[in-house]
């Protein structure tokens, strides 16, 4: 190849040329035929090279609809005759205003040329400016200088940073090239592309910031030391810029190039850097102002903020700050859209008026006649880079609410619809990517393709790592709705879901459950988004999700919505005909988190008709969780018979058929059965077996809650410091994997223990924590002086911790209020024996003879009609040893 002349492009046949000119503008075939006025075959067919000379006719129509002009043109029609195109001159004899490839914008005027020189070093450059104030993107800029500075052979050629519009890489290639210029001797220099620029006229440009004449005499203008070109804006004339850059890295090897688009330039040895958004601030962040700023995300609002008003940013407005800065995805140019309204709002004002509508924010016309430029339109920019499928492709990721893993990815880029039955994910056909030998798509191909364009972000190293730019996503579901796909969409994302939820479920009973509950946080806001769509949509799907997730929820303590959703469900009359397996486990679901807020016996009826459903249908595991759930709520409803029933028909079922975790609930069950009587010794035997079997299975969770029993059997024997100790040592293990509701039940036995201990200033701390689990955010820092303080629903063992608390004092009438309120738990607490504890020390304190006859009398009705029986030491205190 003559240096004196562009890349020869004259063997290339007219099938190709046809190719790169409409896929060089973004139209498929189908589009290009219709703009064109031609048959989709003959475009199809001429790409294929199945036709060997298409007529003139075509070939204008072509011209016109591809927009050629000037050698573009000429060079069409010859390719379309089977002739050599002429060769194109690739420096013009002058340069002229209507060349569409410039030098960057000069600095201000105070900046003058030598100031530049000076920020180059002893090479000589043209068309760099001053960088800018950069944030965030301090490890970038490292590591691309290390690239560009690794040495003969080492370094990369052509860097291409590639990301949305807006995300800031002109900013971070003059960043770069302010690091390194000094170390080029052959100078710096840089170029912006425009729209229609021609491989003359970059080539010209690119001689011109050099300073000299003629293409073929870079090589010996950069002979003495190496050089960088900065090259902005390739996407603008893709295919003129890829043959220059091939041209020019051939012809001079000392050239390194930087260039930005929103795509690779697509050459051989091309190292692509994908340039993301900044990082924001995680949603459970503290809000205090110097915590946010430190994310480059929000420093970078607040530096923008500044410009445009003086006063400080509020406390009140922190919030807001964590919630824009997320919502806008740290794209630096809709961080700034954004601050640009703080001139006249305040951040709760531009979080209400623009978090929900963030395509809208436009960037101001430079004049009153030219149109505002909105957000949405530089989205639109990159995603018109996309082929339709892949557009397709986009519009289907964006359903996911948050982070998703590849697996997830496979299965809403399958091109066959999700069915919404139980079983193995069908993938189908492929919609895009590589197809593996079992017929399952790869979408590795098509996330790195988004990746590489920088409409993909990846962080950490788990499974779910993926997330769609913020802004892509929001544009990506708006031209879903627009052709009709979102409802389609939504039911494969809940679909996905339920199986995902489905095969959780298994795992959420075992050893495996505090990793299988992190896995599913990772995915929580997916979930309810599914439940909430499936439910309107899908109500199958939606109840098989549902009735999956009952663990999780209690684990969770989202026992409360939990069950508002299964009870809405189970009650929807377009599933009357559902599962009835599904509906039975929803069923079971529904009484386990019931049980969590007290309300189990309300439940009683579905537990009893998930057990006549799974004995019919001769599912032993339903059988088994069946009746370990109506144990537990025929315990809280007073049905201690029955409950005992329950538990030993598990331990026999469980037995037979060697299921060691459910012979573990049996036994640990049983001994809430000794405890309740007063048998401790027995109690003591069930849990040294529940220990035994949970080892076992390796279920550390309930060898923990077997500990928690043995630490209120010691309680209750009065021998509170082995209690406290045994209790604080549960406490810190289940702090580690996170069970609230078990958490809760050992806190109180501890802060008891420390009361009956007369450890008082401990059991307020412990009471204090204790509250601040049982009762409303609002109501945490109330101090509780009084017993008319405690609502009707106060937990009864917090009401038990006060009168101990009052009586160790001497505040006699006080502890007589406070034992007042815990025994009126007797019929509303699934721990009877707390009431009854509570009873004794009404008894204890009495006033007078009446009273004290009075509430022994209650004593013994409250026994008798729970079943327990008192310890030694409560027969000596209220008289009856």
């Amino acid at each position: 190849m003559s240096p004196d002349h562009a890349p020869d492009q004259s063997r290339v046949g007219f099938d190709e040329l046809l190719r790169s000119r409409r896929l060089a503008v973004g139209l498929t075939q189908a589009e290009l035929a219709a703009v064109a006025g031609v048959g989709v075959r003959t475009v199809r067919d001429l790409e294929r090279a199945r036709t060997a000379r298409p007529q003139r006719t075509t070939v204008d129509l072509l011209v016109a609809a591809l927009g050629l002009t000037g050698e573009d043109r000429a060079e069409f029609h010859a390719a379309a005759r089977g002739r050599p195109a002429e060769p194109r001159p690739t420096i013009p004899r002058q340069l002229t205003p209507a060349l569409a490839t410039t030098a960057f914008p000069a600095g201000p005027p105070s900046e003058a040329a030598g100031d530049i020189e000076t920020l180059v070093g002893p090479g000589r450059s043209r068309g760099v400016p001053l960088p800018g104030e950069l944030i965030g993107r301090d490890c970038d800029v490292a590591d691309l200088v290390g690239l560009l500075t690794a040495g003969p052979g080492a370094g990369a050629g052509l860097i291409s940073l590639v990301g949305l519009a807006g995300v800031g890489k002109t900013s971070l290639a003059l960043a770069v090239a302010a690091e390194v210029t000094g170390r080029y001797p052959g100078g710096t220099g840089g170029i912006v592309v425009t729209e229609g620029s021609t491989v003359s006229d970059v080539l010209t440009a690119t001689a011109t910031v050099f300073g000299v004449g003629r293409v073929n005499d870079l090589a010996a203008r950069l002979a003495d030391g190496p050089a960088l070109l900065l090259v902005d804006a390739v996407e603008r004339a893709p295919v003129a810029m890829a043959d220059a850059l091939h041209w020019l890295t051939r012809t001079a090897p000392s050239l390194q190039v930087v260039a930005t688009g929103r795509h690779p330039v697509g050459l051989p040895g091309e190292r692509v850097w994908p340039v993301t958004p900044l990082e924001v601030p995680p949603a459970d962040t503290e809000t205090d102002l110097a915590t946010v700023a430190g994310y480059p995300a929000a420093r970078l609002f607040l530096a923008r903020l500044r410009q445009v008003r003086r006063e400080p940013v509020h406390p009140g407005e922190v919030g807001a700050l964590v919630g824009l800065v997320r919502r806008l995805g740290g794209l630096p140019l809709a961080i700034e859209l954004a601050a640009a309204r703080g001139r006249a709002l305040d951040l709760n004002e531009i979080f209400n008026r623009y978090g929900d509508r963030l395509l809208d924010l436009a960037v101001p016309p430079p004049s009153r006649e030219a149109v505002a430029v909105t957000l949405r339109d530089a989205v639109a920019a990159s995603y018109a880079l996309l082929t339709p499928a892949e557009r397709r492709g986009v519009r289907r990721l964006s359903v996911f609410r948050n982070r998703w893993s590849v697996e997830l990815a496979e299965g809403m880029l399958a091109e066959e619809p999700v069915q919404p039955d139980v079983g193995q994910l069908d993938i189908g056909q492929p919609d895009m990517g590589q197809s593996d030998q079992d017929g399952r798509v790869d979408p590795v191909p098509f996330l790195d393709r988004l990746m590489s364009l920088g409409l993909l972000g990846a962080r950490g190293a788990g499974p779910y790592r993926f997330r769609l730019i913020d802004v892509v996503r929001d544009l990506a579901t708006e031209r879903a709705a627009a052709h009709g796909e979102l409802s389609a969409i939504r039911r494969r994302h809940a679909v996905l879901f339920a199986r995902l939820a489905e095969r959780a479920a298994v795992d959420l009973a075992g050893p495996k459950l505090v990793t299988v509950v992190s896995r599913l946080d990772e995915v929580a806001s997916d979930l309810w988004a599914a439940l909430a769509h499936s439910a309107n949509d899908d109500p199958h799907t939606a109840l098989r999700l549902a009735a999956a997730l009952p663990r999780w929820w209690r684990f969770r303590g989202r026992d409360v919505a939990g069950r508002r959703w299964l009870r809405r469900l189970l009650d929807d009359p377009r599933l009357a005909d559902a599962d009835p397996s599904i509906r039975a486990w929803a069923q079971i679901g529904v009484a386990q988190l019931a049980l969590e807020h007290d309300a189990g016996p309300q439940e009683l009826p579905a537990v009893r008709s998930a057990l006549a459903t799974f004995i019919e249908l001769g599912e032993t595991s339903g059988e088994l969780a069946a009746r370990t759930v109506l144990s537990a709520a025929c315990l809280a409803a007073g049905r201690f018979d029955e409950a005992r029933a329950h538990s030993e028909a598990v331990l026999a079922l469980a037995g037979r058929i060697g299921r060691i975790r459910e012979m573990t609930l049996a036994q640990h069950a049983l001994a809430r059965h000794e405890i309740r009587s007063g048998d401790l010794r027995a109690a003591r035997r069930r849990l040294a077996a529940v220990d035994r079997l949970a080892a076992r299975s390796g279920e550390d969770r309930l060898r923990l809650l077997a500990r928690a029993n043995l630490a209120e059997v010691a309680r209750l024997e009065s021998r509170y410091a082995r209690a406290a100790d045994l209790g604080r040592r549960v406490l810190a293990a289940l702090t580690a994997v996170g069970d609230p509701s078990h958490r809760r039940q050992v806190l109180g036995i501890v802060g008891l223990a420390l009361a009956q201990d007369g450890r008082l200033a401990e059991a307020a701390d412990a009471l204090t924590e204790l509250r601040g689990q049982v009762m409303p955010v609002e109501m945490v820092d109330r101090p509780v002086h009084h017993a008319d303080h405690a609502g009707p629903d106060d937990d009864p063992r917090c009401a038990l911790i006060e009168a101990t608390l009052a009586a160790r004092r001497g505040e006699r009438e006080l502890a007589m209020e406070w034992y007042a309120v815990a025994a009126r738990s007797l019929g509303n607490g699934p721990e009877p024996r707390d009431a009854v504890e509570a009873m004794v020390g009404l008894v204890v304190h009495a006033e007078t003879a009446v009273s004290r006859a009075a509430a022994r009398d209650r004593l013994a009705a409250a026994c008798h009609s729970a079943g327990i029986t008192l310890l030694p030491r409560e027969r000596d205190a209220v008289g009856q040893g």
